[in-house]
């Protein structure tokens, strides 16, 4: 077993959860989204559509696994805690109209004493339901149930350097699927044409390491869809005119870098060639205040004087914590770079810059990652930061 961090940097990470639930009062920690548990075992396996649980005990030095007899295997080669700690339930509480994984969680949970404690849980997330926490309720009565929804998401924020090293791969993976993608673009190609050539980079990744499958689908809006920033592709030809919004992320050992940019088939109409340099502007503007110290919301402030001078306004946030993750989200859930986040920037964290400006039948996306540094912060992937135009071509396939 080769784990992709230190055990010592898995118990840190530990001893930083184990604090804050203390500070909240939490003795008994269940934790069902998939980043979460990988970020405290390693566990790392396409299993999180069955209920699947890592308990944390405040007084135990090792987590449990709890989850379905097939995936106990998975917990026993890609974690880094004890086999005696992977307990499996079996297969008949998958999908059952009578059994529940929760009613086998919560039996477990008595039977080892911590049926009456206080016990946090991540209500608020993709993969635990409102069956789920009813049946825990019903199998221990005794325990007293808080919400503990972000409680290790913020513990993530902060990034190790080798999670920041993690990143970079994932940069050069964004940048070669850009480039793939963008090389694609022409009239009468077909969308599907070119998220397949982007999904086949993001996957090949360098010849010194691989990618990974991201959180995210590749996001193709075309034309007057570029005004509805979450669609993904079709079977339509490009058309001479139009515009292209690409946003992707490459991903390495779950930590993603995101990366937007805009392509027009031919020329850019006039609204394009207006609005472009007024979103690079304001790109620029934020990065240089981003640094130590400064608030998310003093971030969106800069973004958001630079637009209106050029009388532009934005709804949607400016951007989002970002990195380890799973489907359906690449995105912490923690600090949003929007009005009245006081979130304060410290070192190695990491954010998706999105300064998109969404219209009624058009729009712009040109996106970046960046981390902040000691002293400031900086770009994760390295591919132009411009309004990119598939005119005519040579026959190396370079723009000309």
């Amino acid at each position: 077993m080769v784990l992709p961090f230190d055990i010592l940097e898995y118990h840190q990470r530990l001893q930083e959860t184990k604090k804050s639930m203390e500070a909240k009062g939490i003795e008994v920690l269940l934790i069902s989204n998939p980043a979460n548990m990988n970020y405290l075992s390693g566990y790392d396996a396409w299993s999180f559509y069955v209920h699947q649980m890592l308990v944390i005990i405040i007084d135990e030095p090792q987590p449990l696994w709890i989850g379905r007899y097939q995936d106990a295997n998975g917990a026993r080669v890609t974690t880094w805690i004890y086999d005696e700690n992977v307990i499996a339930y079996p297969d008949y509480y998958v999908h059952s109209e009578v059994y529940h994984p929760m009613d086998f969680i919560s039996e477990i949970l008595s039977q080892i004493g911590h049926g009456n404690r206080r016990v946090g849980v991540e209500m608020d997330q993709y993969y635990f339901t409102g069956m789920a926490l009813e049946r825990l309720k019903k199998g221990m009565p005794d325990a007293v149930f808080q919400d503990a929804t972000l409680l290790v998401n913020r513990v993530r924020m902060i990034k190790s350097d080798q999670e920041i090293e993690y990143m970079k791969k994932a940069a050069k993976i964004a940048d070669l699927a850009m480039q793939k993608g963008v090389e694609s673009i022409s009239p009468g190609v077909r969308e599907c044409d070119t998220a397949a050539e982007i999904y086949y980079q993001m996957v090949k990744g360098t010849p010194e390491f691989g990618g990974e499958y991201p959180a995210i689908v590749p996001l193709l809006p075309t034309g007057d869809r570029t005004s509805i920033p979450h669609l993904t592709w079709s079977d339509r030809p490009f058309v001479e005119g139009n515009a292209v919004i690409i946003e992707l992320a490459g991903c390495y050992k779950r930590y993603h870098v995101p990366l937007a940019r805009t392509v027009t088939v031919g020329q850019p109409n006039e609204k394009l060639q207006v609005v472009a340099p007024v979103v690079l502007e304001g790109i620029q503007e934020v990065l240089y205040a981003a640094k130590p110290g400064v608030t998310c919301g003093e971030l969106e402030e800069v973004w958001r004087k630079t637009i209106k001078k050029h009388g532009f306004e934005k709804e949607a946030r400016l951007g989002y914590s970002v990195g380890l993750n799973y489907p359906p989200d690449w995105g912490e859930h923690t600090a949003s770079i929007r009005k009245g986040d006081s979130t304060v920037l410290k070192p190695n964290m990491t954010f998706h810059l999105i300064p998109a400006l969404w219209f009624d039948t058009d729009g712009i996306e040109i996106s970046e990652t960046f981390r902040i540094t000691e002293e400031g912060s900086e770009r994760f992937t390295t591919y132009p930061q411009e309004l990119i135009i598939r005119d005519h071509m040579d026959l190396s396939g370079q723009i000309s």
